[in-house]
């Protein structure tokens, strides 16, 4: 048995979404000495974040994998592998924001903090409760999905928006003022 769980694509989107809406207009607001960087360095941004995004989780017999795919895993250098038997609990730790996180605690005290934006968590979650013998159930998703829902419809709104101007700009129906001399 050998399953991966990535990054939920609720959040993945959203948040491609939230750079995209946030990022695109530069090149086109930004003084003429700035725009070819900027178209240069937008989908370099964009390779990051989505390196950043493809985090996952790999789970077999002998215990759980968190790291990148091949492709970015040059890029970000950071994962780790626990064996189920080195995990002994589960230890919830309060945000300022009132939601709890989870560490795994290890037999020699060493702590991993648990993927809680996974898809298929509950899956995910199962997994966990079977091979190690402790109970999840009390174990929930970091942010509740109408956060990033909410977060997703703002960033289409603030794209369309983008691109409603970006159209009137160029039919002419409106004129941007000209950028400061900088």
């Amino acid at each position: 048995m050998r399953d991966c769980f990535r990054l939920s694509s609720l959040i993945r989107g959203t948040l491609i979404c939230v750079y995209l809406a946030l990022v695109m207009p530069l090149p086109l607001m930004a003084p003429p000495s700035l725009r070819v960087a900027l178209w240069f360095a937008a989908p370099l941004g964009l390779f990051v974040v989505l390196a950043m995004l493809s985090e996952q989780v790999s789970v077999d017999e002998s215990g759980l994998v968190v790291g990148h795919p091949a492709w970015c895993r040059w890029l970000l250098r950071r994962g780790w592998q626990l064996r189920w038997d080195q995990i002994r609990r589960v230890v919830p730790v309060g945000t300022s924001q009132g939601g709890s996180v989870y560490y795994l605690k290890t037999a020699n005290d060493g702590h991993r903090l648990l993927p809680q934006r996974l898809e298929r968590f509950d899956q995910f979650l199962s997994i966990l409760q079977e091979r190690t013998g402790i109970d999840t159930s009390a174990i929930g998703r970091l942010t509740p999905p109408w956060t990033y829902q909410l977060l997703a419809a703002l960033a289409v709104l603030m794209l369309l928006t983008e691109l409603a101007i970006a159209t009137a700009v160029q039919m002419n129906w409106m004129t941007l003022p000209a950028a400061y001399p900088g």
